[in-house]
């Protein structure tokens, strides 16, 4: 296993220094869920809810999340994204919404961070929008699957897709 990376020789957090990292295209894909009850889901379905577009607002809200990722994670870089692409889907067995995202950049480091948080968000404003009608919804399976670019390579989650 690797040595943790945001530790200097003192033990102190830091940001770690990716100046002589290659610049490479760089991907990253998390995904995550939220469970509900099937009402909840039937009224996201229907586009009804009275707060507007729940999977369209869940959508934006999750890419504006990935541009702020180094805002609120603290030793995470700011980096330029060229692509984030967020994928809202339902399931009825069990009622659910799942997440997956895609992020995207060319540079020296990766964007599994902003990947994560963009299906964290993007979750959280399902959870957001409906609390009012469902407060049983469950968020989880959050995780990378899928990395690629830089040093280390491709990485898969196996089993995923």
């Amino acid at each position: 296993m690797s040595t943790l990376t945001h530790f200097n020789a003192k033990g102190e957090a830091h940001m770690v220094d990716v100046g002589d990292k290659s610049v490479t295209h760089r991907v990253a894909v998390a995904e995550g869920h939220i469970t509900m009850e099937p009402e909840t889901l039937a009224l996201i379905r229907s586009g009804t809810h009275k707060k507007g577009d729940v999977l369209g607002i869940a959508r934006v809200a999750g890419i504006m999340a990935s541009k702020k990722t180094s805002e609120l994670v603290p030793l995470c870089h700011p980096i330029s994204l060229t692509h984030v692409e967020v994928e809202l889907s339902t399931a009825d067995s069990p009622p659910s919404v799942h997440c997956r995202v895609t992020a995207e950049t060319r540079g020296q480091t990766g964007v599994e961070m902003e990947a994560l948080t963009a299906v964290q968000v993007a979750l959280l404003t399902v959870y957001d929008m409906c609390k009012a009608v469902d407060r049983f919804m469950t968020m989880g399976g959050v995780r990378l699957v899928h990395k690629s670019g830089g040093k280390s390579g491709t990485w898969d989650l196996k089993g995923s897709g």
